[in-house]
């Protein structure tokens, strides 16, 4: 069954000031898709999920990490979050042929001011990036062969790769791969790369 696939960092200083700073760090290391590059889509949220958005953005074409952030520089507040949505290219098999396509993907990137959500980012991190459902990492009902192998390990690459630039390369203190399945994520993974090799 696919579950929802989280990346969650944390920063010593998380602070207005370095909020922005960190969230940029983290977009660039992003391998945007060639088909819908950039930022495409800004929600700003108050003190909780619950308030309705203050701010809602759609950029067509999508922008650059910096200048999405830019869009919301007046509204720093540390009672709010802050959500990116970007686009990666995933392949992606059409279910009628079989033949698989590189299709773009939506990712969140969500900055949580310190205040925000009595505090919650202690626990699901400063930043966290939200994958979508872990199938294109996983496709655990897909027998994989030839193509397919090759197709699965190259999307595991791809987070793979993103993960680790995050962690040279950001300032994060801490980092988190989740799902919300209590099954171990890393293992599902282990066993997917076993299975393509």
């Amino acid at each position: 069954m696919a579950d929802p696939l989280y990346l969650s960092l944390w920063y010593a200083d998380f602070g207005p000031t370095e909020m922005f700073k960190h969230t940029i760090a983290v977009m660039k290391q992003f391998p945007f898709s060639q088909q819908r590059p950039g930022v495409t889509y800004l929600t700003l949220h108050p003190v909780s999920w619950s308030e309705p958005t203050i701010l809602e953005n759609r950029f067509e074409p999508g922008i650059s990490p910096a200048d999405a952030v830019l869009f919301a520089a007046d509204l720093l507040n540390e009672d709010y979050a802050y959500v990116f949505t970007a686009h990666w290219d995933l392949w992606t098999p059409d279910e009628r042929t079989g033949n698989w396509f590189s299709t773009p993907r939506p990712v969140k990137f969500t900055a949580q001011g310190r205040q925000f959500e009595d505090e919650t980012c202690q626990e699901t991190g400063n930043l966290q990036v939200d994958f979508g459902l872990d199938t294109p990492f996983l496709y655990e009902d897909l027998h994989l062969r030839d193509e397919a192998d090759v197709r699965v390990r190259m999307n595991i690459q791809k987070l793979v790769e993103f993960i680790i630039k995050v962690e040279k390369n950001t300032g994060a203190t801490g980092r988190l791969l989740w799902s919300e399945s209590e099954d171990n994520l890393a293992q599902k993974l282990i066993d997917r790369l076993q299975k393509v090799q």
